[in-house]
């Protein structure tokens, strides 16, 4: 009976706790003022006596907050990959990219993570994008800068289902919590009507969102329950994309063109 008595006395500190881990932040003030300093002390010697700052205020809580998000992002599509694997598909490097700019900075002064579709090593695909930076942090969703190819793909889906598109881009939601953004054509895609009802939207050379988010945002323990709202309401957005380039959307789906059937199942990451 006392053994009984003890374990239930237990059971309420025990939420308590679990409820304190759930509600702890991912990032904290020191991921910002990690990237202040590289950005001012930009070299290796820096980076390598400061390396361990790096794991523990910037690259280890970004793990954790990808490994997190995925039960999320996968609520919206399991078709997306959140990898929370060093190395993996989601957190991007530190490390710039020196091979055709052996004189510039050596390191990223900033935190980013992508979550792309699967089938992103096959084909240009749409994807969600999280960039850390003190005063520009931000979440873009959509494609970014797609070849010409992609970009009629998604026209054509446009004109041809222009009612679902207009309410994938007009929600309450996505209108509170999301900004469509990006580079337009000065002239109209040959073919179409410079009075066609759309032409705004068959002119734009990317289709994304932006949402910006303020640093004490950022570290703020629902920072991760912010960024997930912000996906669910482009979800819609982002399921007109995917399906304009055949690409599977839900779990159901299957893949429309050879060149996906070799993917690799995000769940199974």
């Amino acid at each position: 009976m006392k053994r009984a008595w003890g374990l239930c006395s237990f059971a309420p500190l025990r939420e308590t706790i679990l409820s304190l881990m759930r509600k702890q932040a991912h990032f904290t003030p020191e991921l910002f003022g990690f990237l202040r300093q590289l950005k001012r002390h930009n070299n290796r010697d820096w980076f390598q006596k400061n390396k361990s700052k790096y794991e523990r205020d910037v690259r280890d809580p970004f793990l954790k907050f990808i490994e997190d998000f995925r039960p999320r992002l996968h609520k919206i599509s399991p078709q997306f990959i959140a990898d929370s694997r060093r190395g993996g598909a989601s957190l991007l490097r530190i490390y710039r990219d020196m091979r055709f700019r052996p004189e510039g900075d050596p390191y990223q002064t900033m935190a980013a993570a992508r979550f792309p579709h699967a089938a992103w090593k096959q084909t240009r695909t749409p994807g969600f994008y999280l960039h850390l930076e003190s005063g520009t942090s931000f979440l873009g969703c959509g494609l970014w800068h797609p070849d010409p190819e992609t970009r009629n793909k998604v026209i054509e889906a446009i004109v041809k289902n222009a009612s679902q598109w207009k309410k994938a881009v007009s929600g309450k939601r996505f209108k509170a919590m999301c900004k469509l953004s990006g580079g337009s054509m000065k002239r109209m895609p040959p073919g179409y009507d410079p009075k066609h009802p759309l032409a705004d939207e068959l002119r734009r050379k990317d289709f994304i969102t932006v949402t910006y988010f303020t640093d004490e945002q950022v570290w703020a323990t629902d920072f991760l329950d912010r960024v997930a709202r912000v996906c669910e309401a482009t979800a819609p957005f982002m399921e007109f994309l995917t399906r304009a380039l055949g690409l599977p959307w839900s779990s159901h789906d299957k893949p429309m063109s050879r060149e996906v059937l070799s993917i690799e199942s995000p769940i199974a990451e």
